[in-house]
Parts: structure tokens; C-alpha cells; sequence
């Protein structure tokens, strides 16, 4: 992927006035590193591949998704499956299969790949092509790495009734696209500055009597006006430990907690502040301080050459100081195209997934999510949530605005 920006109606600006945006593909010119992925591939045993998934997908064809199924995938009796088949160190094999309806992106020239076939309507035909590509190439291949988290079971039995050496090949795409390049990171900078923009903004129209779900949707108004797909809300009130957007009425002085994903282009913001409908009390201060003290402590480990398992530990251990501990929690995490992707630095967090990358050393390039989360029993609800990049020297933060008590009811 290359570094560039231009203008897209709708959004709203970068500081220099730019958005960042997906370079026009080159046909035949792979948008990612594939040298790094026959490396992988190879250390896996893997002699071709089949990515399924969304966010592969997208990865894969350098920031191209089909736009017609962006808000569900579902067709009739089957779903929309598109498919890119690799083969290792042969990029010129390179094969993709889309719906019908992407003969109109074919035509605007927005898929790299050598080989286009846009012939399927669901999962099985798409993984019958799929096949026949596979067929087709030197060898043929004879461990092949798909996503079963993502592969639908009647499509599977098509590869596995004609090859069967089908290998999860989730780690090695995971650790293909763990280093952003300078485009992914201003995404997700866009990304992040947007969210939190929205949230602020959100904050501003409270009064008492509005309810969550009205806050709530307020984030999402604000979220789509700046250029945002918005996908989720997590919504706290007064002192209650409930995150669900619903009925229940905001009050003066209740505190007011955001957690939001919004996505630009596909590359997550991913970020939870909080406000105040009135003033903070010195109580609430210090429980945002201590939040905002483990947060500190957690991103001052960041940089490239750490251990991935050190910034979890740092931020545990600032939990385990705190007066708070018995109601805290501490996660740090890789993020990108995905809330949760590699690094993967615990495999000892209240997400379960294995920690890869506990005793491997981070790399300039890699984006964190940093979580601390108290649940005051009387007070309630106090997070905070920031976006990191991995530096050569320490990490840059991503949207880092509002992270104190925000004075809500002030638009």
C-alpha cells in the first residue's frame, strides 16, 4: 500500500486539509508485502491460500470491499463469499472472486488481481472457482490455509472434498498485516480523531431527560456527518454499571460514559471517554485520575523492541497499586481492520484469544488499544479507551482529545 490522500465529499478534513484515501490499484501489482507473506506461508508449510474474510479481503485487495454488500452479506439462501487465492511466491497467480455485480467495479478498474471472476451469487459456487483456480496452479497445491472462523461449512466441504489439507491460516494473515503502513496509520488516525470529535460533540446536546438510546444515537449522527461508518455504541448513566442503549433517562449530575466504533474506510476508531452532566466532585476526579494513572503507566512502555506481554503487565500492575483494584480492569491490544487483532499481547485477558505475541518484541508500525475500566459500585461507570501507535522511540497517540471529565449539556 502507498501513502496518499485526496478529497472525499462528505468528510470532514485532516488537519492539513487532506483525507487519507486508497491509492487506484495497479493491475497485477500486489498492494501488500509478498515476500512477507511467502515467509509466513513457508513457516507454516502452507502452499497456497484462500482468504474468506472481510477484513482479509479488504487487506488483500489494498482497501477494496464491495460496496453493495458493505451492510450485510446475506443472499436468499446463501451469503456473499468473495475469495483471494494465493499462491506462495507466485503473486502473478493471484486470483479473485467476487459477486456479479463487481463486473461494474471491474470496469472502474478498482481490483489489482491478474486473474478477476465476478460469476458467483453465493458460497458454493465462489468456492467451486475457487477450486478450479487452485487446480489450475504449478503443483497443484497440497496444504492449503483458509479461515474457518470465516469460511462457511458448505463452502469448506468443496475445497476439503477435493484437496483435504485444509490448515488455519488465521495466524499467518493475522501477522501479515500487524505492522501498519504509514496509509493504514493515518486511517486510523482519521479514524480516532472522528470518534472522539463525535463523542464530544454528542456530549454537548445532553440535558437532563434525554435518554441513552437518544445519546446514543446522537454519537451516530455526529459519527456519519464526519465521514464515519458508524458500528456500535456502548452508553453508561449516572451510576449505573448498564452499557446498553435504552429507555433510561439521563439526570443532572449523572455521569456519562461513550464507547464507540467508528470505522473510516474500513480501519477502526475504537475509543471510550467520559463527561459529566454538572461538575466533578473530588471523588469522581480521583477516579478518573487513577483510570487516567494506569493508562499512563501502560503506554509509557510502548516501543518498538519491548516485549508485546510488557504493556499488559504494566498496566496490570498500576491495577494492582491502585486503592480502586478490586474493581478494575486492564486490557491492552492490537487493533487495525479488526477492534481485536495482532499483537496479540496476554493470553491471560478477560478477551480470550492465545498471547502470539506476550514474548516477541513490538514493531514500529503496530497500533494498540489501551482499556482501563472501573465499575464503582456507587458511582459507576469510569473508562477510558486510546488508540497507540508502536514508535521506534515510544508510541503516538491517536484521537487523544477528551480524555478528562468533559462538562456535558455545553454544545
Amino acid at each position: 500500500m502507498h501513502d496518499m490522500t485526496r478529497d472525499t465529499p462528505g468528510a470532514m478534513p485532516d488537519r492539513d486539509g487532506s483525507l487519507p484515501a486508497f491509492p487506484p490499484p495497479r493491475r497485477g501489482i500486489a498492494p501488500f508485502d509478498t515476500a512477507r507473506l511467502d515467509a509466513l506461508m513457508e513457516e507454516a508449510g502452507l502452499d497456497a491460500l484462500v482468504a474468506t474474510s472481510r477484513h482479509s479481503v479488504q487487506y488483500l485487495l489494498g482497501g477494496y470491499y464491495f460496496f453493495f454488500f458493505q451492510g450485510r452479506d446475506a443472499i436468499g439462501l446463501s451469503r456473499y463469499l468473495p475469495a483471494v487465492v494465493y499462491c506462495r511466491a507466485r503473486p502473478e497467480l493471484t486470483t479473485y472472486i467476487g459477486n456479479r455485480l463487481e463486473r461494474y467495479e471491474l470496469e472502474q478498474g478498482r481490483i489489482w488481481a491478474p486473474e478477476i471472476e465476478t460469476v458467483s451469487w453465493g458460497t458454493v459456487d465462489a468456492m467451486e472457482r475457487a477450486r478450479a483456480h487452485l487446480a489450475r496452479m504449478p503443483g497443484p497445491p497440497k496444504r492449503i490455509g483458509v479461515e474457518p472462523a470465516h469460511l462457511p461449512a458448505d463452502a469448506a466441504g468443496v475445497l476439503d472434498a477435493a484437496f483435504g489439507a485444509l490448515v488455519d491460516a488465521r495466524l499467518v494473515l493475522e501477522r501479515l498485516r500487524a505492522v501498519k503502513t504509514p496509509l493504514e496509520i493515518a486511517m486510523l488516525r482519521a479514524a480516532s480523531d472522528r470518534v472522539v470529535d463525535s463523542m464530544l460533540a454528542a456530549f454537548g446536546t445532553c440535558a437532563p431527560g434525554m435518554t441513552k438510546a437518544q445519546l446514543a444515537e446522537r454519537l451516530r449522527l455526529e459519527e456519519v456527518r464526519r465521514g464515519l461508518a458508524f458500528e456500535y455504541c456502548l452508553v453508561t448513566a449516572g451510576s449505573s454499571l448498564n452499557r446498553a442503549p435504552s429507555p433510561e433517562r439521563i439526570a443532572e449530575g449523572d455521569i456519562l460514559s461513550l464507547d464507540s466504533g467508528g470505522n473510516y474506510h474500513g480501519y477502526i476508531g475504537d475509543l471510550c471517554r467520559m463527561a459529566i452532566l454538572g461538575e466533578p466532585d473530588q471523588e469522581l476526579q480521583d477516579l478518573l485520575g487513577a483510570v487516567q494513572e494506569i493508562q499512563a503507566q501502560a503506554r509509557a512502555v510502548v516501543r518498538a523492541g519491548v516485549l508485546g506481554g510488557a504493556v499488559q503487565e504494566a498496566g496490570l500492575a498500576g491495577v494492582a497499586a491502585s486503592p480502586h483494584r478490586a474493581h478494575l480492569e486492564f486490557l491492552a491490544h492490537g487493533m487495525g481492520l479488526v477492534q481485536h487483532e495482532a499483537p496479540w499481547l496476554t493470553g491471560r485477558g478477560p478477551v480470550p484469544y492465545p498471547g502470539h505475541n506476550e514474548n516477541a518484541p513490538l514493531e514500529a508500525g503496530m497500533v494498540l488499544s489501551v482499556e482501563t475500566t472501573l465499575q464503582h459500585p456507587r458511582r459507576g461507570f469510569v473508562k477510558l479507551e486510546d488508540t497507540v501507535v508502536v514508535t521506534p522511540e515510544g508510541s503516538e497517540g491517536l484521537g487523544d482529545a477528551g480524555r478528562g471529565w468533559t462538562r456535558a449539556g455545553r454544545d
